[in-house]
């Protein structure tokens, strides 16, 4: 089945697989799902992750979650920029989040980044997410 927002699927399933206490999931690949998986990792939110290839040339992203004291490390997400509405924003516009204690995940010309990494660089973009 194909999904008009993959992103928005794939933060639904983190969020889903969270609230059960899930260790694992699966979901459809898409470059831009790898991506934000990569800064998931590297911010702590996610364990790991890996991508792995099925029959017929088909691939999927595996994620395992991570959880402190039985509770999601995440607490919440927030899908910003939709397909019917972008969200676009310069360098020195870059929102905070719970000041400071969540991520804004963007795309820039830089790649898949934080809004902390947007800022050192001085770059805007799009906003993707907020994470916290």
């Amino acid at each position: 089945m194909t999904t008009s927002d993959p992103i928005s699927d794939m933060l639904v399933r983190i969020r889903n697989a969270g609230r059960v206490l899930h260790p694992t999931l699966r979901m459809p690949h898409s470059r831009i799902k790898v991506d934000i998986a990569s800064v998931l990792k590297r911010e702590g939110y996610i364990e790991d992750y890996s991508v792995e290839e099925h029959d017929s040339n088909k691939k999927s992203i595996g994620i395992n979650l991570k959880y402190k004291d039985k509770r999601h490390v995440i607490d919440g997400m927030k899908r910003i920029s939709r397909p019917s509405c972008r969200v676009y924003v310069g360098a020195d516009e870059i929102p905070r989040v719970l000041a400071g204690l969540g991520i804004v995940i963007m795309t820039t010309p830089a790649g898949v980044i934080t809004g902390k990494e947007a800022k050192k660089l001085h770059v805007g973009g799009e906003l993707l997410c907020t994470i916290w």
